[in-house]
């Protein structure tokens, strides 16, 4: 259930009448919506805004942002009952509406996550800021001083689907590396984007930080959408998250630069050296921990001549999950593991849930050649106890993290260390794997001298 940038997916939302709505607009009023053309001029004074946001988050010190951050920390805590509020009627309306239970999952927010939210901020505030960072420099011989240093890129826009705590994750990482950032966080949590974009402004408010640089465009449903689509020079870049519909919808219909972020049908290949304890830990882990998110494993490739693949399956199923399998790997389980039959669908399926595709190869090179046609460039693990064999599966597979023996759960920005990461890129531009805080700056050349002239 993807909710992709067309007029048949998005919701046309009641928009209010008006061409520039207040920093943070009230729920539109019932009635006609306002024009298409309303909208664009709405949200280009929203971005202008945002610019304005920018240039002063762009001159704060380490210590001003952080202040911001914790400060954000704080109030997530202290209106945590209010957040669970908002939240519990996007669930309702969700699970009135059919919503599946993979996408449920991610649209809830429950006391431990908003605890866990505030304490990724404070981890964040923790971290060194990347900007001005010296990337390189040199001193040429005719005497000028060169500098390359990260600056912030600017106005950073994202559009997501029903995932709030992403509303958290972007604006924080988004501020401590001197952006102003403009949110869609889709209508599916429309209520708990609402209450969490009123409190992260009123947080960095209360330290002094321009409250414009986090804004929001949901009240303006799909015409919103698409006119921050078209906002280019007035947003630097624009982060798509989310199904493969939505990525694909905003590469396609963009103006602006897009930075990639990609679906995950992720793979693990379990070679015939690996041992029956890990592979089982790893397994239930990359599948089963959370099952909703792009770093859980969609297809499980099993060397031939592995000996453990009874006992994963047999554990798999314990946990619940469904068994796509071709037909060599339905004749190397007993009758009693329950399966269904695999399809060149399953191979290439995103499931999102406790589904997992199951194929057999002969060897490292057939399990490489089966990523390379399926794979989406997200993460690919090897489990084996063959060092030549993980270097080969190092070496040949082109995606933006490989893994070896550990779970695929680990493509997080906040698991490597980065704080949080605003999604994970599976483009090769600019940024690729978990986007962290250095990702979300460019560079710029400074160059000094002394009255030299070219010749």
């Amino acid at each position: 259930m993807t909710e992709a940038l067309t007029s048949a997916a998005l919701p046309s939302d009641d928009l209010p009448a008006g061409n520039v709505p207040a920093a943070v607009p009230d729920p539109a009023p019932a009635g006609a919506p306002a024009t298409a053309a309303d909208v664009e001029a709405a949200v280009h004074a929203i971005a202008d805004r945002s610019r304005k946001a920018a240039r002063k988050m762009a001159h704060a010190n380490r210590a001003w942002k952080d202040r911001g951050l914790r400060a954000i920390g704080k109030a997530l805590l202290e209106h945590k009952n209010q957040i669970l509020a908002a939240n519990a009627k996007d669930v309702a309306a969700g699970r009135a509406n059919g919503t599946g239970a993979a996408l449920l999952d991610r649209l809830t927010l429950s006391d431990a996550r908003i605890t866990a939210l505030a304490a990724a901020l404070e981890n964040l505030a923790t971290l060194p800021d990347p900007v001005g960072n010296v990337v390189r420099g040199q001193t040429l011989p005719n005497g000028l001083r060169l500098r390359q240093i990260n600056v912030p890129m600017g106005v950073v826009a994202a559009i997501y689907e029903a995932r709030p705590n992403v509303t958290v994750d972007i604006a924080g990482l988004a501020l401590k590396s001197g952006n102003a950032v403009i949110l869609r966080g889709g209508s599916a949590a429309a209520a708990t984007n609402a209450a969490l974009v009123t409190i992260l402004r009123d947080a960095l408010e209360s330290v002094g930080l321009p409250a414009d640089a986090v804004q929001t465009v949901d009240q303006y449903g799909r015409d919103g959408a698409n006119a921050l689509m078209r906002a280019r020079g007035r947003v630097d870049v624009l982060i798509p998250r989310g199904g493969r519909e939505l990525i694909q919808a905003v590469v396609t219909n963009s103006s602006v630069p897009v930075i990639e972020t990609g679906e995950g049908n992720v793979h693990i290949f379990l070679d015939a050296s690996a041992g029956e304890e890990m592979s089982v830990d790893i397994l239930l882990n990359a599948k089963t921990q959370r099952p909703s998110v792009c770093n859980t494993v969609e297809t499980l490739l099993v060397h031939s001549k592995s000996t453990v693949l009874p006992a994963v399956a047999a554990a798999l199923r314990a946990a619940g999950v469904t068994l796509h399998v071709d037909q060599r790997v339905r004749a190397a389980l007993p009758a009693s593991i329950e399966t269904v039959p695999a399809t060149d669908e399953d191979w290439a399926t995103e499931y999102m849930d406790l589904d997992l595709a199951v194929a057999m190869v002969d060897s490292l090179d057939e399990a490489v050649r089966h990523i390379r046609t399926w794979s989406t460039g997200h993460t690919e693990a090897i489990l084996t106890n063959d060092l030549a064999n993980a270097e080969r599966f190092i070496a040949d597979v082109d995606s933006a993290a490989v893994i070896v023996n550990a779970s695929t759960r680990f493509t997080d920005g906040g698991e490597l260390g980065l704080g949080a990461e605003v999604g994970i890129s599976t483009q090769k531009l600019h940024a690729r794997g978990p986007m962290g805080l250095t990702e979300l700056t460019t560079t710029k050349w400074i160059v000094q001298g002394e009255g030299q002239i070219r010749g």
